[in-house]
């Protein structure tokens, strides 16, 4: 989980105070759905907590984690620079 991601994702203003989150570990993605996703539930946010969770267990990888961090901003409406 603490593994750094070849390629990290910016989310754009969902940070404290409208700021950027960098999200560069599977570890680092399910902080920010936790701590400052926009959407308190939605299928998809479900979906990517299950992929992190997965990851820390072994049963995916941290490129899945990423993934499904995009498709949860999508859901969410968050703008993202990869």
């Amino acid at each position: 989980m603490r593994t750094l991601w070849k390629s990290p994702v910016t989310l754009i203003g969902i940070g404290e105070d409208g700021e950027d989150v960098v999200v560069d570990t599977t570890l680092g993605a399910s902080w920010a759905l936790i701590e400052d996703w926009p959407l308190e539930e939605g299928p998809v946010l479900d979906k990517a907590l299950a992929v992190c969770a997965a990851v820390s267990n072994g049963k995916a990888k941290d490129e899945d984690a990423r993934q499904a961090l995009l498709a949860a901003a999508l859901e969410a409406g968050v703008k993202v620079k990869t």
